[in-house]
């Protein structure tokens, strides 16, 4: 989502007596817990620290009370505050405009909460009061901070669809993600691909498709070779064909992504990634041939049995799904066993213009749930492969 954010970090954060947020009343406070068994204390106040609100992350519970009412803002079904998980990490929302407060683990969507709290109307003006966060002395474990400008309000779409393709109906449902609302980095990504000569099978070679999938299923040819040969790229003790896909990259690396920002990814039928994060950076990714399932996690976790997925949704031909530094981070793709046609997609990366880390790499789980790092590579540049198709399909048995 187009949403301004400031990262803070422990160091600036303790340096200064408040967090002010970005706009009065509103805003998500996303942090993790080094020691997830010690409680979070936090603070949201009004101007004079007169009024407020006083959350506490605990292992069985989030506990949120009004300080100048003393009043306990109590959801009964709330069963959980902090996680024993590794890799967890947590978030609150305030509303103003709704009277809702949200908290929740991983990251800061519908999906993944675990607390909300409706206050009357006539509150509005009381949480349009506060203005900042504190945090308190004695939770010195918290660290990764992200404070976000806008509340959580809704579930976020995940096909993205332009103004051409947008009816009412569509934006008054929620039922599609306005390229509008992208981020400003993964608009310029979504221009790049999007387009109606942007096509696999092309006038150069309208048999395109049809060579991969022969490549993929004739022994000696190229794809499938490869595929066997990266057997052990994920599964370093047991070799797994299915924990494959092939990288085709589109041009250079020009610094702003974690390998080379386009990707085609050939995925035959029954094979997946391992479940992965994308190091905060943007992505676009558009199915070109098949289908292509996604199923998205709240946070990568190296912890056996750790978590589960929150959304499993295929992605037909021509649809564009999409990825912000804080949103559809951790996920996994598959190409299931049940579909007829190898999947091919395009994936797009770029970081964000603030983000002077760079972490190049996509950390993964492998066979025994630890994480791992993957540096992204290239298995043929893009012109080349298309070259070489074109002679496997010439010179094919017929």
């Amino acid at each position: 989502m187009n949403k301004k954010s400031v990262i803070l970090t422990p160091n600036n954060l303790f340096e200064k007596s408040n967090i002010k947020l970005l706009v009065n009343g509103q805003g998500v406070f996303v942090f993790s817990n080094k020691d997830n068994t010690s409680p979070v204390s936090l603070f949201f106040y009004n101007k004079d620290k007169s009024d407020g609100l006083h959350v506490i992350f605990t292992l069985n519970s989030v506990f949120v009370h009004s300080i100048k009412d003393n009043n306990n803002l109590i959801d009964v079904n709330n069963k959980c505050g902090l996680s024993i998980i590794k890799g967890a990490y947590y978030w609150f929302s305030i509303d103003s405009q709704n009277q809702r407060l949200y908290a929740g683990i991983g990251e800061p969507r519908l999906e993944t909460l675990v607390y909300k709290y409706f206050l009357n109307h006539s509150d509005k003006s009381f949480l349009e009061s506060i203005t900042q966060i504190e945090i308190a002395k004695n939770s010195k474990y918290l660290k990764q901070l992200l404070l976000l400008r806008d509340p959580i309000t809704s579930s976020i779409p995940l096909v993205v669809k332009n103004t051409d393709h947008l009816s009412m109906n569509d934006i008054a449902q929620g039922s599609y993600m306005p390229k509008c609302n992208l981020s400003l980095i993964s608009q310029k990504l979504y221009d790049c691909i999007s387009g109606k000569k942007f096509i696999l099978d092309d006038k150069d070679f309208p048999d395109f498709s049809k060579a991969i999938e022969y490549s993929i299923v004739t022994d000696g040819n190229w794809c499938n070779k490869k595929l066997k040969d990266k057997s052990n790229e994920f599964s370093k003790i047991r070799p797994n064909i299915y924990e494959t896909y092939l990288r085709i990259t589109l041009g250079t690396n020009n610094g702003e992504s974690p390998g080379i920002p386009y990707v085609m990814e050939i995925w035959p039928i029954g094979h997946y990634s391992p479940i992965h994060s994308h190091a905060s950076c943007n992505a676009i990714i558009r199915v070109l041939h098949g289908v292509i399932n996604v199923k998205l996690y709240p946070f990568l976790s190296g912890q056996k049995d750790g978590v589960e997925h929150f959304s499993s949704t295929d992605f037909s031909e021509n649809e564009i799904t999409w990825i912000s530094s804080t949103l559809n981070q951790t996920h996994k793709l598959m190409n299931d066993k049940k579909n007829t046609k190898t999947c091919i997609t395009i994936q797009c990366y770029m970081y964000d213009n603030e983000n002077s880390t760079h972490y190049d790499f996509f950390d993964y789980l492998d066979e025994n749930s630890e994480i791992q790092k993957y540096e992204p590579d290239s298995d043929m540049d893009f012109i080349s492969f298309k070259e070489l198709m074109k002679k496997e399909w010439n010179n094919r048995v017929l």
